[in-house]
């Protein structure tokens, strides 16, 4: 097994050096440029691999987090930041954001060499490069997917109407693509994570798509689109696939601490290795920061990360309700002499409450593999559109399984009735303390049209005046609930239209 990962890192450094000196051109490419290269299984098994490698490209996951999960409630940023990650958390975007002109940069870097695997391989090929082909329909669908949600409105409003991005496919050679609807989009992300699904047979490990990793992803969409049957059609799938289960007890507390090969709860994920640790540049660095000579003991800021972006004192609130929940075990409070530390950079200082969720896998500080589709989301997706289907019990099934786990008390409908609340906003407090600090929160509540709203310190008040009032409320229909398209391709596509 330990020779399998070592010829596939190497393949995968040698793919990514090539690609590097492709990073400069205006267009993206790939390290195979020339068609012909692509013609037989172990030229198209080196790029496969070179295409997932960009994956793990700072300039695409890190990116990628900040746009989605900076915009949450979850997080509070303790103190202002040069970098554009803070525009990202205050929600004062700019079209030159260095953030989103990666990531938009990096997708198309992926959909392009995607695309060049997909053309070569017929659909009648053998079962080995129909599975390539599938992994690559999915690898451009993610892309697709991920884009539209950062640079398109939600689905629900104006059902898919408003502008998306443009979408590229193989044998298509157009130097200045049009962005596609919301709705063209999505509808090309069902239709490559459909055929995606009929062509993977083979079960690979969850650092690679298979056929259940394109139907999680599946389930994902349709609930994002408003398709609670086909979202609920799509989980089951996945659940009665058997391949996966939720982590209890310790096993759920050490999560993330773990390679995603060895989680049998992860459907997908970003694999770093050893030799892959990025340091102060990983993900973990901004979310904590350990005493000197430990890797699990919270220390001061700078020690071994940054640690400025905390738990927001809400989130914790939340979670405080239950002092036996689980997820406890994702925060920890940088106390001294038993002391909870603020950092005083702000008025109100913000409580430290650091993050691990992306910290000390194998023991590394700074290192972790970001996941993407675990096996949680298929229960709680479910419950969603359950909810929404008016199906209450059966959502409440769902979500009391998820707590159970959690080791908190089952809810019942008659006390979530007695309390005010409908199923779709336990579901919804469950999804949020389940998935925080994974880049799901803004679209949980924009899809089902609620406002965030942040009622704690953060740098969010400093868009406030005075400074000291720290609720801060986006509505759903905002227009910073979405981010300027990349200056860069507008001045260079004139097909492009900027968002307001």
């Amino acid at each position: 097994m330990k020779l399998k990962y070592i010829k596939l890192f190497m393949l995968s450094v040698t793919v990514v050096v090539a690609m590097s000196a492709c990073k400069k051109e205006v267009k993206p490419s790939t390290a195979i440029d020339d068609q012909s290269a692509l013609t037989n299984a172990g030229d198209i098994e080196t790029a496969t691999i070179g295409t997932y490698a960009v994956l793990r490209d700072a300039t695409y996951i890190r990116s990628a987090h900040f746009l989605t999960e900076y915009q949450s409630d979850n997080v509070a940023q303790g103190q202002p930041s040069s970098d554009d990650l803070s525009r990202c958390y205050r929600y004062t975007h700019i079209p030159t954001g260095t953030h989103g002109a990666n990531f938009w940069k990096q997708a198309y870097f992926v959909t392009v060499a995607a695309n060049k695997i997909i053309a070569a391989i017929p659909d009648a090929s053998t079962a080995d490069l129909r599975q390539l082909k599938g992994e690559n329909l999915f690898l451009r669908a993610m892309m697709e997917f991920n884009l539209v949600r950062v640079f398109g409105r939600p689905y629900i409003q104006g059902n898919g109407a408003n502008p998306g991005v443009p979408v590229l496919k193989e044998g298509i050679t157009d130097d200045t693509p049009a962005r596609k609807s919301v709705k063209e989009v999505y509808d090309a992300v069902l239709a490559d994570l459909l055929k995606a699904a009929d062509l993977m047979t083979v079960s690979k490990s969850d650092i690679f798509a298979s056929k259940e990793v394109a139907y999680a992803l599946l389930s994902r969409v349709y609930l994002n689109m408003g398709d609670n049957a086909n979202s609920i059609k799509y989980a089951n799938l996945v659940i009665a696939s058997g391949r996966y289960k939720l982590l209890q007890g310790s096993d759920y507390q050490n999560y993330f601490t773990v390679t995603p090969e060895a989680n049998a709860e992860t459907i997908f994920a970003v694999r770093y290795m050893k030799t892959e640790d990025q340091g102060f540049g990983a993900i973990g660095s901004m979310y904590y920061s350990g005493t000197p000579g430990s890797l699990s003991t919270p220390g001061s800021q700078g020690s071994t990360g940054y640690g400025e972006i905390y738990a927001s004192q809400q989130y914790v609130a939340e979670l405080d309700k239950n002092p036996s929940d689980l997820r406890h075990s994702f925060i920890a409070p940088y106390k001294i002499n038993g002391i909870l530390q603020y950092n005083s950079k702000l008025s109100p200082a913000a409580p430290m409450y650091y993050v691990t969720k992306y910290s000390l896998q194998e023991g590394v500080v700074n290192l972790s593999s970001p996941v993407y589709l675990r096996f949680a989301e298929m229960y709680l997706n479910r419950a969603e559109a359950n909810a929404k289907l008016g199906n209450a019990q059966a959502a409440l099934d769902d979500v009391n399984l998820i707590r159970t786990r959690a080791g908190i008390p089952a809810l019942t409908l008659a006390g979530i009735a007695g309390s005010g609340k409908s199923a779709l906003d336990v579901v919804l407090e469950e999804r949020r303390l389940e998935f925080a600090f994974e880049g799901q929160r803004a679209y949980d509540l924009f899809r089902n049209n609620k406002p965030m709203v942040r009622n704690y310190p953060g740098t969010h008040a400093l868009n406030n005046t005075p400074n000291t009032i720290i609720t801060q409320t986006i509505q759903p229909t905002d227009a910073r609930v979405i981010f300027f398209v990349p200056q860069y391709e507008i001045d260079n596509n004139k097909n492009l239209t900027q968002n307001p």
